[in-house]
C-alpha cells in the first residue's frame, strides 16, 4: 500500500461522509450526518481500503475479489445501520424454508441509506452523476437484495422520485412526510 492510494482513499472518505451529512443535514437527521460511517478510518476498514483503493468503486469488491470476502465489509455493515444488511436476521415466519429475511429498518435508517446512495453515486460516478443515477444503481441490484419489503418501498420511493422531482422536491418530501414525527 502506498502513500498515496492511503491519501486518495482518505480523501474518497471524507468526501463521501461530507455529501452524506450535507443530505441528512437536509433531511433533519443531525446526529447521523455527524456520525455518518465514522468506522470507515477504524484499521480494520481504512488499510484495507487503502490496499484496494481504486477510486472509481468501493475497495470493498476487490478485496473480495482477493481473498474470498471483505472483512472491512463485515466490520462495516455490522457496526452501521443505515445498510439494510445490518438488519438481516433469521426469519420466524418463513423458517426454514427461507432462514434469512431483512427486517424493517426504521425510517430515520432509511432516508440515511438513501442520502448514502446518492454520496457514494457522486463520489463515484463524478460528473456523469445525475438525479438518476441512485435509482439506476439500486435497480441494478434489486433482485439479490434481503430487504424488508417496507424498507425496499421507502427506499424506492424516495429514489424515485428524487430521479423525477430532483433533490429540493424529496428532502421537503422527507422533512415534511417521512420523518415528521421521527
Amino acid at each position: 500500500m502506498s502513500f498515496q492510494k492511503a491519501l486518495a482513499h482518505f480523501n474518497t472518505i471524507t468526501r463521501h461522509r461530507q455529501l452524506v451529512r450535507h443530505y441528512c443535514f437536509m433531511a433533519g437527521l443531525y446526529w447521523q450526518g455527524l456520525t455518518h460511517d465514522l468506522s470507515k478510518y477504524a484499521p480494520v476498514e481504512f488499510l484495507v481500503g487503502a490496499k484496494y483503493f481504486q477510486g472509481n468503486k468501493s475497495p470493498n469488491n476487490a478485496e473480495r475479489e482477493a481473498t474470498g470476502l471483505s472483512k472491512a465489509w463485515l466490520h462495516h455493515k455490522g457496526r452501521n445501520k443505515h445498510h439494510f444488511e445490518y438488519w438481516i436476521d433469521y426469519s420466524m415466519k418463513d423458517f426454514p424454508e427461507f432462514p434469512l429475511a431483512g427486517m424493517k429498518m426504521p425510517k430515520r435508517y432509511v432516508v440515511e441509506m438513501f442520502c448514502d446512495r446518492i454520496a457514494a453515486c457522486k463520489v463515484y460516478q463524478k460528473e456523469k452523476y445525475t438525479d438518476k443515477s441512485a435509482l439506476e444503481y439500486y435497480n441494478k441490484g434489486k433482485g439479490h437484495y434481503v430487504m424488508h419489503k417496507d424498507t425496499a418501498a421507502l427506499l424506492e420511493l424516495m429514489l424515485k422520485m428524487l430521479a423525477k422531482k430532483g433533490e429540493q422536491y424529496t428532502f421537503r418530501y422527507i422533512r415534511r412526510k417521512i420523518l415528521k414525527n421521527v
